[in-house]
């Protein structure tokens, strides 16, 4: 019975090329992290797989990546692209904003004015009563209506003080005016006076509602008492009072808030 040779059914694949190997057609090798297989068959040492005649490329090389392990080494570390490929930016040794430029090139920044560093609110329901004649000359005019220690935690920083109050007389002159005064430490800042008492509550009594809204410099970082305190120019208020019956044992629940902006 004749014998019908039918050669390789199927290609055959050899590992790594040698040029002390000799190939037959449809042997596959790699190269230089490609594939190639043999349309030749050649001795050993003689044909390299360059030689298109005696070599075909089956599957060509890619274009290397980037080992995202070695670019990124820190924790905090971000990963991005610039013009030449993946870049690390190292995280920043303290607290910054991430700025991105026009061209795509990223940078740590410092933050800028306007940030709120500190935010203290200080509450008050009980009243406070002052005899005190005309917007305070010394730190002891008034009644006290609010203090609270406070430090700045940086010098450069501006200082905003709200609050805001009813006062109640029962001197019968609606010409009175009633004031509050602010105080950093023993440095008067600022005061806001109000326009006059209006008969809100019964029989003699006159009432207002006025607020403070003021700002300073920090100066420092010493720890500093901020004080809000009130008075009329004639005769006895009561702030804070909050009963048409009984103004002096009834109050209302109010708050001075404090913030610290960053310069």
């Amino acid at each position: 019975m004749a014998t019908l040779n039918l050669g390789r059914i199927k290609p055959v694949f050899r590992g790594a090329y040698s040029g002390s190997t000799a190939y037959v057609v449809d042997d596959i090798v790699t190269h230089g992290n490609e594939s190639f297989i043999c349309i030749q068959a050649h001795g050993a040492g003689t044909q390299a797989t360059s030689v298109t005649a005696y070599w075909t490329k089956l599957a060509a090389k890619g274009t290397d990546g980037t080992d995202v392990g070695t670019t990124i080494t820190t924790q905090g570390d971000v990963l991005y692209r610039d013009g030449s490929g993946l870049q690390r930016l190292a995280k920043p040794a303290s607290n910054k904003f991430l700025q991105n430029t026009s061209g795509g090139v990223l940078s740590w920044e410092d933050a800028g004015g306007g940030k709120l560093l500190q935010n203290v609110s200080v509450t008050k329901d009980a009243v406070a009563t002052s005899s005190a004649s005309g917007i305070p000359s010394t730190i002891t005019n008034g009644g006290q209506l609010f203090t609270n220690d406070f430090t700045p935690t940086s010098a450069t920083s501006t200082i905003l003080v709200m609050t805001s109050t009813i006062s109640i007389s029962e001197e019968a002159n609606s010409a009175n005016i009633p004031w509050l005064a602010l105080w950093n430490g023993s440095t008067f800042v600022a005061a806001q006076s109000g326009h006059g008492l209006d008969s809100r509550y019964a029989g003699s009594l006159l009432s207002e509602n006025h607020s403070l809204c003021h700002t300073f410099a920090a100066g420092s970082t010493s720890q500093r008492a901020i004080q809000v305190r009130g008075g009329i120019d004639g005769g006895t208020a009561y702030l804070n009072g909050a009963s048409s019956a009984n103004y002096t044992g009834s109050s209302a629940r109010i708050s001075m808030i404090i913030q610290e902006i960053g310069a």
